[in-house]
């Protein structure tokens, strides 16, 4: 427990302190404009009322301090010291989700736009951002539609002798073939900017006014042209309008369930929701403390900053991190709590986000459990199985064959948790020996991973005996094994349709299947795993096979080494795209000189010479 005297000598000045337990453990770790006071709350209890602060207290037999010249420095330095000891009472953001952006550089000839996961400060346009590719795609989709911008690379545009389909159904201007002057194509380029970045009335004024002029000039495609772009905004505005205050902004919703968290943040771009992100962590402090620390950790992941954040409740040394945020985004941002008028209508609706992502979390995770329940039943298993792995095995009669393992937490696939395996020590078609294999090295005795309460393999009893086997091999206990069978087509001589046989589930110690209810959810949930398995065991040996082959059809190539392969690759993307591509092109390729890329194009087009 703190003592007060200890709190004595502690300074009044900003800083960061270190809560430990009493084996040094660091349990909290927190940043205050005034060490001595923040840390006396503490001790005193005031402001930190909850029954788990004080029960956290409790655990605390020293704290330690550093000492910073001012707030923004505290705030960084608390964020180092969180991300190197990773405190118990912490937030430990892990936000493995990538932001993707649309790029325009204005200063091309025939500006395009491309999608990107980082904005560098390059000198282009950058408009977003989007949760996911595939929101940024259906951007670029519906904005096709409007603004007819080339889509591909303008070396491949311009190498082009006609204009490619996107044109026939109006999706491309073809600056390739001429079809569209520079300055047109500007406009078009400068109209898109304006689009994506919200300013409606800028685009009706310039497209309107050169409508006017085309048309004074007796220019009357042009014009036609102008006043269906102007139409077609029209259309596209209404049908997108979720409007907010106008302008960017990063909105704030939080909801309180227990001991977590549930945040919630829409992205405002424009004067329009673009996007919404949903968190959730343990946190055991008071909410503002805990929203303070998640804004700290979400915005030094390099994710977009807005000049405007708003929040559902005041934090404590906002502007710390607005300082922080500025120095970081280059311009001013500002952190407010509305009271009135949109912009509060908007942190109303992200705190009804985060409360609604709250309860949906609550009801599938009481929909999963009783779903595991019901599984654990079926099967006759001890306890319901949290954690589920399935394995699978992939090859052509033997040659590139490769494993694959995908884990279940709570009824949903965990991803960060699949792994893949190259078969070593089996030379010809055996998917019993190769199963042996792989799961001796999941279950390697030095493995520090958790164990699985339920695994499943795709088969019957055969593949159900080489598991039950390795698991009594290795001295693995406490884990539960099932076989997952597919169903079986056949015809009945007497019958000319076809009928299949329902899918099996075996168990060890049952020479019969247990057989679950078609369409169950129990039995959906195997199926489902078992299907992932093999889905990641094929995609991962068909990217082993194209490497080898492609590998093996740029050997012996003079002057084409591994680096060489392994950068035409990249550029290319696959062994057709560097046949394909012209010697100019290889030659272009980082890494390439034109005796190599000479070397490249001879040894592809060899059938092709000779005939």
């Amino acid at each position: 427990m703190i003592a007060l005297s200890m709190i004595d000598n502690f300074p009044s000045s900003p800083g960061v302190y270190l809560m430990k337990s009493a084996d040094g453990t660091i349990l909290y770790i927190g940043k205050a404009r005034s060490l001595k006071k923040r840390v006396r709350q503490y001790v005193l209890g005031s402001g930190d009322a909850r029954i788990h602060i004080r029960f956290m207290v409790q655990l605390v037999e020293s704290v330690e301090f550093i000492v910073t010249d001012t707030e923004k420095e505290a705030l960084i330095l608390e964020n180092t010291l969180i991300k190197r000891h990773h405190p118990k009472y912490n937030i430990n953001l892990r936000d493995d989700k990538t932001y993707f952006s649309l790029r325009m550089d204005m200063r091309e000839r025939f500006p395009r736009l491309s999608l990107v996961r980082k904005v560098p400060s390059d000198g282009a346009r950058y408009f977003g951002p989007y949760s996911s590719a595939t929101s940024a795609k259906e951007v670029l989709k519906q904005l096709y539609k409007v603004f007819p911008l080339r889509h591909y690379p303008l070396a491949t545009c311009m190498a082009r002798k006609r204009p490619c389909l996107y044109y026939q159904i109006k999706q491309c201007s073809a600056p390739c073939c001429g079809l569209i002057s520079e300055a047109d194509y500007a406009a078009l380029a400068e109209g898109a900017a304006l689009f994506l970045e919200g300013k409606n009335n800028e685009i009706a004024r310039i497209y309107r006014a050169k409508m006017n002029l085309a048309a004074e000039q007796m220019r009357y495609e042009d014009a036609a042209r102008y006043r269906d772009l102007l139409k077609a905004i029209e259309v596209t505005v209404e049908r997108q309008k979720v409007v907010s205050h106008g302008g960017d902004s990063d909105v704030f919703g939080l909801h309180r369930a227990g001991e977590e968290l549930q945040i919630a943040l829409l992205h405002i771009r424009g004067g329009a929701l673009t996007g919404s992100r949903s968190f959730r962590f343990a946190w055991e402090m008071e909410n503002d403390e805990g929203l303070a620390s998640f804004l700290n950790e979400y915005y030094d992941l390099d994710n977009p900053i807005p000049p405007s954040v708003l929040l559902p409740l005041p934090i404590p040394e906002p502007g710390a991190l607005e300082e922080l945020l500025t120095e970081k985004a280059g311009k001013k941002v500002s952190i407010t709590v509305p009271q009135r008028g949109a912009k509060l209508e908007m942190v109303m609706l992200a705190q009804k986000n985060a409360q609604t992502a709250a309860e949906e979390r609550l009801a599938k995770e009481s929909s999963a459990e009783n779903l595991l329940k019901d599984l654990a039943e079926r099967l006759h298993l001890p306890a319901p199985p949290r954690r589920i792995e399935c394995y699978d095995i992939s090859n052509i009669q033997g040659q590139m064959a490769v494993g694959s393992r995908v884990v279940f937490i709570d009824g949903k696939a965990d991803r960060s948790l699949y792994r893949r395996y190259r078969i070593r020590e089996v030379l010809q078609s055996d998917d019993f020996a190769m199963m042996r294999e792989v799961l001796s090295r999941r279950f390697k005795p030095e493995s520090e991973e958790d164990k699985p309460d339920l695994i499943v393999v795709d088969g019957g009893l055969g593949q159900l005996g080489v598991l039950n086997a390795v698991l009594d091999d290795l001295g693995v206990e406490g884990v539960e094994a099932a076989g997952l069978a597919k169903s079986r087509t056949f015809r009945d001589m007497e019958s000319p349709e076809i009928s299949k046989s329902d899918e099996r589930v075996f168990r060890p110690g049952r020479k019969n299947p247990i057989t679950l209810r078609q369409n169950s959810a129990p039995l959906l949930l195997l199926a489902r795993i078992r299907d992932e398995a093999h889905r990641f065991a094929v995609t991962y040996h068909k990217s082993i096979r194209s490497k080898e082959l492609t590998a093996s059809e740029l050997e012996g190539i003079p002057g084409i080494g591994p680096k060489r392969k392994r950068l035409l690759l990249i550029r290319f993307g696959s062994l057709k795209g560097i046949k394909d591509a012209s010697r100019e092109q290889l030659a272009s390729t980082p890494g390439m000189s034109e005796a190599a890329a000479q070397a490249v194009w001879e040894h592809l087009h060899e059938e092709t010479q000779r005939s």
